[in-house]
């Protein structure tokens, strides 16, 4: 689903003449007897200083996010509407994707799950996100000790959102698979609105953008595809409405089964299979060891009498996605780095 900002400011009612004059002359009054009688006033410290020490002083726990602003927009989520103060801090994020396309921005986060394998999730002038639990399960403790001002989630942790929303305005930006463009470009532009970072994101779609075109030039006319994942020794596929779709719906790379059953962990699939769609280019994405488990790769897996009966693997055009394709698909990252796969491929192809 994509998501709408807008802005809406809130104007507060005004106070009756006489009443503010009356507030007014008692400020006054106690500013000039504070100044006069202080103990702790120090005449070298400017009143400038000491109200930006003070500041800086009150986010000390705080990661260096732009200054939160009394100001909101709504959030159009998965769930609705959610007004939210534009730069809320703390943050939480939860999802990848999102984690991302933040770090992208230079936005800093100040917590996450623990132990993630991908090294492209927070901004490197930042400080290290606190855990906060895993992408599947939140830590509670940790929340309520942090009080963040806004938890960002998305697919993974989608059903703990009743949850969290106790604790925090939740988010639920989970990108929607079955149109993965509008929907992540939608998300980015989002992002950079709630935190004042537009410019930064409309160049960031700009970099994403200027590659899906030069990939789509050497993509045209080069044959058919087949995205498959490699699990152990189980492998599935998956069609265009996947986390793995822009390879047929933005890349425009056909696809040699038009029937694929759309499911989330993709349609079981085997090795005759594979023989008989017999895809001209063959995109794989190793599981094992995109999560970092131990295990014979895909490429071992793959070296098969039937498979090499393919057009693909006889070839050599066997793409191997990135780890991000699944862990964080649809985040900034991830295009650039798997449209740069596949560029570089297609362009080699003989």
């Amino acid at each position: 689903m994509s998501t709408t900002l807008f802005s809406n400011r809130s104007t507060a009612p005004l106070f009756k003449r006489p009443l503010l004059t009356a507030i007014m002359t008692a400020l006054v009054a106690t500013i000039s007897v504070t100044g006069c009688s202080s103990p702790e006033s120090n005449d070298s410290e400017p009143a400038e200083s000491k109200a930006e020490n003070q500041t800086a002083d009150a986010a000390s726990n705080v990661a260096n996010n732009d200054a939160v602003s009394a100001e909101t927009i709504a959030v159009n989520t998965v769930k609705g509407d959610v007004d939210l103060a534009i730069n809320p801090s703390p943050l939480v994020v939860y999802d990848m994707t999102l984690m991302q396309d933040l770090a992208a921005l230079d936005v800093a986060v100040d917590g996450a799950p623990s132990n993630l394998v991908l090294d492209n999730l927070h901004a490197k002038t930042q400080p290290e996100p606190k855990g906060v639990g895993t992408v599947f399960e939140p830590d509670l403790e940790a929340l309520n000790a942090m009080q963040p001002q806004a938890i960002l989630i998305g697919s993974r942790m989608a059903e703990k959102y009743d949850e969290l929303s106790n604790i925090a305005p939740t988010l639920d930006m989970t990108i929607d698979t079955a149109n993965i463009y509008e929907s992540s470009k939608q998300r980015l532009h989002d992002l950079g609105a709630l935190f004042g970072k537009s410019d930064q994101a409309a160049k960031l779609q700009g970099n994403i953008d200027t590659l899906i075109d030069d990939t789509k030039t050497v993509t045209k006319n080069k044959g058919t595809g087949l995205v498959i994942m490699v699990n152990g020794n189980k492998m599935s596929a998956y069609g265009d409405k996947s986390r793995y779709g822009f390879i047929h719906s933005v890349l425009g790379v056909p696809m040699t089964d038009d029937q694929i059953k759309d499911a989330r962990h993709g349609q079981p699939v085997s090795f005759e299979y594979i023989q008989k769609t017999n895809p001209d280019w063959l995109f794989v994405l190793d599981r094992s060891a995109a999560i970092g488990e131990d295990g014979v790769g895909a490429k071992a897996v793959l070296d098969n009498p039937l498979v090499a009966q393919t057009n693909a693997w006889s070839k050599d055009q066997v793409v191997y996605l990135s780890p991000d394709s699944y862990l964080a698909f649809g985040g900034y990252y991830q295009w650039i780095q798997d449209l740069t796969t596949i560029k570089n491929a297609f362009a080699g192809a003989k």
